[in-house]
């Protein structure tokens, strides 16, 4: 350990982090492991676009007590969400569509759509906007409706066959005057790539985002000789991972997607930190990596900037951009004000903080409890020396 931080000293100082505080990241994951609340962590953090810290702590399984390895491939569940909104603001640059447009203007079925006023059907003020599903203030529920409610768990739908369902969902509430988080918001929005992008929206991620930008472990389909990097899904119960064979995603029939026909892109990427590390850099560096753009500078900043004004999110101090969480308040969240980021299911989250230009990922395969991830945020901003 102690050759390692000797030659993590000039980087750090590079990168204006204090490598014996960075050294503590793995240390305090691994008191984690040893209390029992988790099976292990893969955590990285860089600054001025170098990684500094990129650390596993703990097993891939318990029961195996196989070590867990830096480049493991874990479900990022809802981390997904941003990847959706990159895509469509890929096209929105093409000028195939615009924030402000209707969604039935590129997906008809979405035409006469009713809000559900107490037990009354009527129509909305005004339709649902792209933006609007980018926000989570479309009225467009949280989870698929009754009819369809196993697609979480069997995958047996195409993503135009689900979202078709979707339009004939009345909306909670009048667009853009509350905050629901609504993955069938962000699964409309997926449809909307699909059906602008000319291919299935898991291959216009692949051609468009991860190919170019060198993420070679992401992917909604895994393939079958990148199953074995997968850590074992838990859940936490009475303050223990449990193995999450009750979740046809964690250790079920759907871990590995086989079979399936729903792309799930409210939360059906896996991926690994360094390939993180790559996209996230992309939106510090104002939408490119390695001569590679993705996004103009303007498309980065409108999609990083919030756009929920004083709405209720999803925490004190934060706000929403176009499918990332922002700081708005410094004082009352837990990160610097303009940092944003996204948090997934199993635990895992990502922090992006264009102020100090530093990135955070943490990765973990356990459902509930958020005690080792603050630990992490706490360390990294605690690492800072300018």
């Amino acid at each position: 350990m102690r050759w390692l931080l000797l030659l993590a000293l000039p980087l750090c100082a590079q990168t204006g982090l204090d490598p014996a505080r960075l050294s503590q990241i793995p240390v305090r994951m691994k008191s984690f492991v040893d209390k029992g609340t988790m099976a292990g962590t893969v955590t990285l953090v860089a600054r001025n676009g170098k990684v500094v810290a990129l650390d596993a702590a703990g097993y891939t399984d318990i029961e195996s007590r196989q070590p867990l390895r830096t480049d493991a491939i874990f479900q990022i569940h809802s981390m997904t969400k941003p990847v959706v909104a990159i895509a469509a603001m890929m096209l929105a640059e093409e000028g195939k569509l615009s924030l402000n447009d209707p969604v039935e203007k590129h997906l008809p079925e979405f035409r006469g759509q009713k809000l559900l006023d107490g037990a009354t059907l009527r129509p909305p003020a005004r339709p649902i906007t792209i933006r609007d599903l980018m926000t989570h203030t479309s009225g467009l529920p949280t989870n698929p409706p009754a009819g369809i409610g196993e697609l979480h768990g069997a995958l047996h739908k195409s993503l135009a066959d689900v979202v078709l369902i979707i339009s004939q969902t009345p909306i909670a509430f009048e667009p853009g005057s509350r905050w629901l988080y609504s993955n069938t918001g962000i699964a409309t929005l997926a449809r909307i790539v699909e059906v602008h992008g000319g291919m299935p929206f898991e291959k216009f991620l692949e051609s468009r985002i991860f190919l170019p930008l060198g993420m070679k472990d992401t992917y909604i389909y895994p393939p079958k000789d990148k199953w074995q990097r997968m850590p074992t899904a838990y859940i936490l119960k009475d303050g223990k991972p449990l193995k999450y064979t009750a979740d046809p995603l964690g250790e079920g029939a759907m871990k590995f997607r086989e079979n399936a026909r729903y792309p799930l892109p409210e939360g059906g990427l896996y991926s690994t930190a360094n390939d993180l590390f790559r996209l996230y850099q992309m939106m510090l560096n104002g939408g490119q990596l390695d001569g590679q753009r993705i996004l103009s500078r303007h498309s980065v900043a409108t999609m990083t900037r919030v756009h929920t004004g004083s709405l209720s999110t999803n925490g004190p101090g934060m706000g929403y951009g176009l499918a990332w969480a922002v700081a708005r308040d410094a004082a009352a969240a837990p990160l610097s004000e303009g940092a944003y980021g996204h948090g997934g299911r199993y635990g895992t989250y990502a922090l992006i903080d264009p102020r100090y230009n530093l990135i955070g990922v943490f990765l973990i395969h356990r459902e509930g409890g958020s005690e080792e991830r603050n630990a992490f945020l706490n360390i990294v901003y605690g690492a800072l020396t300018d």
